[in-house]
């Protein structure tokens, strides 16, 4: 057991906080606990922190709605968390989204489908393309555009409502995921993940790689959802300073050599 938790420690951490997170926003609806009161767009830590999500706020803000200063200081809160600690780590620690994506990539896995037939070639620069059009499209129509369809919202509210029409948009991400995109959603179309790595780039918890250890096995770019982040893998020993990164930790379970851990960034050493 002991030896199960070491390997799966921040797959137990992520689906600890995913899973907390959500039961503590049901409480608050059921039992009327007051601990953490709201949605994932905007909340109230023990009704005194406000928490927003600054793309959803950037959206009312094109939208013409008004910015109230609860809503303005949640928002800034979560920026200077992601911006300076957190990095892309709501992706992976805060998203419930990406347990339905785990699953859809470890499924993947274990049938090979990336062996068979053709596969979808998607750039992962569509994100951002779509954070624009999100934009234009809440300032033309005066509405927060990917809040209204976005998938992490209608997942979040069916939990506590019922899910209705989102158990629709979630079953398509996971076979999207699973049959055409390898993490398709994440790391090719979500708006929102695609802002969090815009404002997280010069985070200081980092993934630190050192090829003294390495003994090249590769383990680490085959589980990471974001492969591309693990460029300098048998070349040279250096931080994992690519936004696109989700601090999964994924990397760091599976390697055996104690080649990469978390550690706190040396921005000079970068330079």
């Amino acid at each position: 057991m002991s030896e199960f938790i070491r390997k799966h420690k921040f797959l137990i951490a992520r689906r600890f906080t995913q899973i907390g997170i959500m039961f503590l926003y049901v409480s608050a609806n059921i039992w009327g606990w007051k601990i953490l009161v709201g949605n994932l767009s905007s909340s109230k830590l023990f009704e005194m922190i406000p928490l927003s999500d600054p793309f959803a706020t950037l959206q009312i803000f094109f939208a013409g709605g008004l910015i109230v200063f609860d809503l303005l200081l949640g928002a800034l809160f979560i920026i200077l968390f992601y911006a300076f600690i957190g990095g892309r780590g709501f992706c992976s620690f805060i998203c419930p989204i990406n347990i339905i994506t785990d699953l859809a990539n470890y499924l993947r896995r274990i049938f090979a489908f990336d062996k068979v037939g053709h596969k979808l070639w998607l750039s992962r620069d569509v994100r951002y393309y779509l954070i624009a059009l999100t934009l234009i499209i809440s300032f033309i129509f005066g509405v927060g555009a990917f809040e209204f369809i976005s998938p992490i919202s209608m997942l979040h509210r069916g939990i506590i409502f019922g899910m209705g029409f989102g158990w629709a948009l979630v079953l398509s991400i996971f076979l999207f995921d699973l049959f055409v995109v390898k993490n398709g959603w994440c790391g090719h179309l979500c708006p929102l993940g695609g802002f969090f790595s815009l404002i997280s780039q010069y985070s200081f918890i980092r993934v630190k790689y050192n090829k003294k250890k390495c003994s090249e096995c590769m383990d680490c770019i085959n589980i990471c959802p974001e492969r591309e982040v693990l460029h300098m893998i048998t070349k040279k020993s250096e931080y994992v300073i690519d936004k696109e990164c989700i601090l999964c930790g994924r990397c760091i379970e599976v390697c055996n050599d104690d080649a990469l851990s978390f550690n706190i960034r040396d921005f000079l050493k970068d330079k």
